[in-house]
């Protein structure tokens, strides 16, 4: 599998010369896709008890979306 590029998720001129990039676009995604999960639990299930596995599929969703995108 090639390396997912780590690119801004909201670039902008002004800090992109400070060498801060803020939220990276993997991580925005990964975000949301976290989101969507957890709109979709059941009221009584408490995230907390796979936050680990949750956070890591929602890179994981992330990498493939990057990935189609043609971003690695």
């Amino acid at each position: 599998m090639s390396e997912i590029k780590d690119v801004p998720a909201f670039p902008h001129p002004e800090y992109l010369h400070s060498g801060w990039t803020g939220m990276t676009l993997r991580d925005y995604i990964a975000s949301k896709a976290l989101v969507g999960w957890m709109s979709s639990l059941e009221p009584h299930r408490n995230p907390a008890d796979n936050a680990d596995e949750m956070a890591s599929s929602c890179y994981e969703i992330a990498d493939a979306m990057l990935r189609a995108r043609g971003e690695s």
